[in-house]
């Protein structure tokens, strides 16, 4: 199998955080500048499928359907599944600015896994629903396709991949998102996964993990 990770492009939320105080989370949509990268990422997916139809799992924000919808891929597809388990972590609901900040900073103190914002989740959260979708997905039968397009969120694709290669939590927190419209590509070849390139890495992990 071949998973391939895509992250959303650029949304409104990616360059005005007091978006997020106006805005659901889930109805943000892109930017001009994140509809033309989701157009130009359209033809690399397809070099990466090499005429493979796909099973696609998006998102359900707005951010990730309109990236799928404007990388005009869809005829290239098997099947499109809308996935609430790829969601991004949840923030609660409209945000107050100034106590979005105090939490970012009491998250970054606290470690990004454990700590639940108040009427949200904690990235431990977002771990359970994700190792429920890879456990769904390595249960699908033959008649599954072989190659899987994720369209999803930045968090959730680091912690997709924290499931897959048995990273500990203190690797994942020092792990960087991928940028917008930045893809990974993860295969399992016998019980052995791979990932295409590592993620970027804002400090070494305090426990010595590598990504290797």
């Amino acid at each position: 199998m071949r998973i391939i990770l895509l992250r959303h492009a650029e949304s409104l939320g990616n360059v005005d955080e007091l978006a997020y105080t106006r805005i659901p989370d889930h109805a943000l949509p892109l930017t001009e500048a994140g509809r033309e990268q989701a157009r130009l990422a359209g033809p690399e997916i397809e070099d990466l499928l090499e005429g493979q139809r796909p099973a696609v799992y998006v998102s359900p924000y707005l951010r990730t359907r309109e990236t799928l919808r404007l990388m005009d891929i869809r005829d290239s597809c098997e099947r499109i599944v809308p996935e609430p388990r790829l969601r991004e972590q949840d923030w609660g609901n409209l945000q107050d600015p100034r106590e979005q900040e105090v939490q970012k900073q009491r998250r970054h103190e606290f470690g990004h896994f454990f700590y639940r914002l108040p009427f949200g989740e904690s990235g431990a959260d977002v771990d359970d629903r994700v190792a429920a979708f890879l456990s769904e997905l390595a249960a699908c039968g033959e008649d599954h396709p072989e190659t899987v397009l994720v369209v999803s969120h930045g968090l959730t694709i680091r912690l997709l991949c924290r499931r897959l290669f048995g990273w500990s939590i203190e690797l994942f927190e020092s792990l960087s998102n991928p940028t917008t419209c930045e893809y990974r590509v993860a295969e399992r070849v016998g019980d052995k996964w791979t990932l295409d390139r590592p993620f970027r890495q804002w400090r070494d992990s305090p426990d010595g993990e590598t990504q290797d």
